[in-house]
């Protein structure tokens, strides 16, 4: 294990994470294993994440603090630490996403990542990288988090029906997703509208996007890509792409439509094996 004193606090959120872990142990006069026994874990953990060889979780974090009589210290520090276990090109999009009022998405093969179960998550994460992946899901899970705020932004996503037949992760895991999206067929803020194939050519053939609007700054539009997707508040964009999404919108089945579809899918094509 590198010696914990040549870690550079101001490298990275996780390296600081570290670093302020170990002042506040140190602080309370605590070895490893004595902390460790307080908040449920090993010494050896607690070591490796005050040198930054593994991201701690929110459930830790939370813990620590508690244990620590922090006032919530860590938990601050913890939220820089997951976003940027975020990809450096997506980061700025997922900050105004979380600063959003409205959000309105249209995938046309995936799940919202919003949507995702950990498991989904997982398999989509994992097609092409396994480096990282437990903390690369764990971001994408705790973006999520915006839609259990007190007050949360309108959600609006447009799926199309290839999303629930392609298989990713197994039928288990696509059983669990698609019962988490029937999850919200009663939620105020969240509405999910299925683009079947029925519905033949459509608007959203050029490829998924999302717009995001704001309580005062300008409309933003985000359009996906196999890397760094491209974002811009260009005004003649954001019509643009405003009245594509008002098409997919009417093109699509209703909510609750959508919601049936999603049930039938689930129980003719995942059904549970005996």
């Amino acid at each position: 294990m590198p010696n914990i004193r040549e870690l550079d606090p101001g490298a990275s959120p996780l390296n600081f994470y570290g670093s302020e872990l170990r002042r506040l142990r140190l602080a309370a006069q605590l070895t490893l294993d004595e902390l460790g026994a307080k908040v449920y874990c090993t010494g050896s953990l607690i070591g490796q994440i005050e040198t930054a060889r593994k991201v701690p979780t929110r459930e830790f974090t939370e813990r620590i603090d508690t244990a620590l009589g922090t006032d919530g210290t860590l938990m601050r520090v913890w939220e820089l630490v997951m976003r940027s276990q975020l990809p450096g090109w997506f980061r700025p999009y997922a900050e105004l996403e979380a600063k959003a009022t409205h959000i309105y998405s249209f995938e046309a093969q995936v799940v919202p990542g919003l949507l995702q179960t950990p498991e989904y998550a997982r398999a989509t994460l994992g097609v092409m990288q396994q480096k990282r992946l437990v903390e690369r899901v764990a971001a994408r899970l705790e973006r999520q988090r915006i839609l259990d705020r007190e007050e949360p932004p309108v959600f609006w996503a447009v799926i199309g029906e290839a999303a629930l037949h392609q298989q990713i992760g197994g039928p288990k895991a696509m059983r669990g997703q698609l019962a988490h999206l029937l999850s919200f067929r009663d939620h105020d803020w969240v509405q999910i509208q299925v683009m079947p194939f029925t519905a033949g050519a459509h608007a959203g053939l050029p490829g998924s996007f999302k717009i995001l609007r704001f309580e005062k700054d300008p409309d933003i539009v985000y359009d996906e890509a196999y890397g760094p997707g491209h974002m811009t508040a260009n005004p003649q964009e954001v019509k643009g792409r405003s009245l594509r999404y008002d098409h997919l919108r009417a093109a699509a089945l209703s909510v609750e439509d959508s919601a049936e579809l999603i049930a039938r899918v689930m129980e003719d094509r995942y059904a549970e094996q005996a």
